[in-house]
């Protein structure tokens, strides 16, 4: 990691510092890529040693610009990304890529195939690439992706791309982890207005049309124009842009205005105000994760609660008068089944 990115780390709205315990975590923050694997590596797997590093350096977080890219699978955001990436790298910008496959809901087990498109930038020590799975999470974004994202941001990189498995209308999870949101979409992959519905489109800081060069292009310009139309005309004004991504053509005024918006929401003060709404949610969504996980376990072996379960199966028990049923029961409240 560059000097000047060493001395960055130091924010002082972050408050005092305190050195690492961990040889790991030091060696992370001085920008080590092989700690950075290793710690998101075990953060992966579910190990103690690896929330414990992320608890010695989130100090040091906040300093990343974060940019979440989504969008309908098929639209182009790994090439899109590798041709942004080398904008970057020529100015010299640390960069980390979290690239986000789904998982299978059987298997539990994904591809992770993303990075074969960021194959130019692999060898570069300023370019860390990280594939990870969704591990079922409905929004795209699992508990170990969003803490991946920290321990990148700790590492010194100026810039953390997030890219989302493919998204339909309402996986809208990345808008709570990103300063800037970028929708990606394409034109002639059917009905466009389909990728233009309430959820998704309500999430985007810039939309990006890639594929440009398809004759539908205008149109779907001009439908998506339209619907932003019909949303406030105070703040920000979202920007439709135009992108051919394996020929590299829209890619600087995608950096520009990426840019403009971190300029702007810097300068309107809704930087700060983004971050805190998304680290209060993050801990929410964290706690509910956790708190599912921990019912399930506590009801595996209860035989009452099977019971309970079966009685809805047979349609004696509607479900939500059975889960209210399995939450006093949670509570310690004797519950009548």
């Amino acid at each position: 990691m560059p000097e000047h990115r060493r001395q960055q780390r130091s924010s002082p709205e972050a408050g005092p510092r305190q050195q690492p315990r961990s040889s790991l975590a030091r060696r992370l923050l001085d920008g080590d890529r092989r700690a950075l694997a290793r710690a998101i590596t075990l953060v992966e797997n579910d190990d103690a040693a690896g929330w414990e590093i992320v608890r010695e350096v989130y100090p040091r977080t906040g300093q990343a610009a974060v940019v979440g890219f989504t969008g309908p699978p098929g639209v182009g955001k790994s090439t899109l990304l590798a041709a942004l990436i080398k904008l970057e790298r020529d100015d010299d910008r640390a960069v980390a890529v979290l690239s986000v496959d789904p998982s299978s809901p059987f298997t539990r087990g994904a591809l992770l195939g993303d990075r074969i498109r960021l194959g130019d930038h692999f060898l570069d020590p300023g370019v860390f690439i990280r594939s990870m799975a969704s591990r079922g999470a409905l929004g795209g974004l699992s508990e170990a992706t969003l803490q991946a994202a920290l321990l990148m941001d700790a590492s010194g990189r100026d810039l953390v791309l997030l890219e989302t498995v493919g998204v339909g209308q309402g996986e809208v999870d990345i808008v709570d982890h990103a300063d800037t949101v970028v929708l990606v979409v394409m034109p002639g992959s059917g009905d466009s207005v389909q990728a233009l519905k309430a959820g998704v489109m309500e999430i985007p800081d810039l939309i990006v049309v890639n594929k440009a060069d398809h004759p539908l292009t205008d149109t779907m310009v001009r439908e998506i124009k339209a619907v932003l139309a019909l949303g406030p005309r105070e703040g920000w004004r979202v920007p439709v842009l135009r992108t051919e991504a394996t020929r590299g053509e829209g890619v600087p005024e995608l950096r520009e205005q990426l840019a403009a918006h971190r300029a702007f929401i810097e300068s309107e003060g809704t930087l700060s105000a983004r971050r805190r709404r998304n680290l209060r949610n993050e801990v929410l969504a964290i706690a509910a994760n956790r708190m599912r996980r921990e019912l399930e376990d506590a009801i595996a072996g209860d035989a009452a609660v099977q019971e309970l379960l079966e009685r809805v199966v047979r349609r004696e028990l509607d479900p939500a008068s059975a889960a209210t049923l399995v939450l006093r029961a949670r509570r310690g409240i004797t519950p009548r089944f």
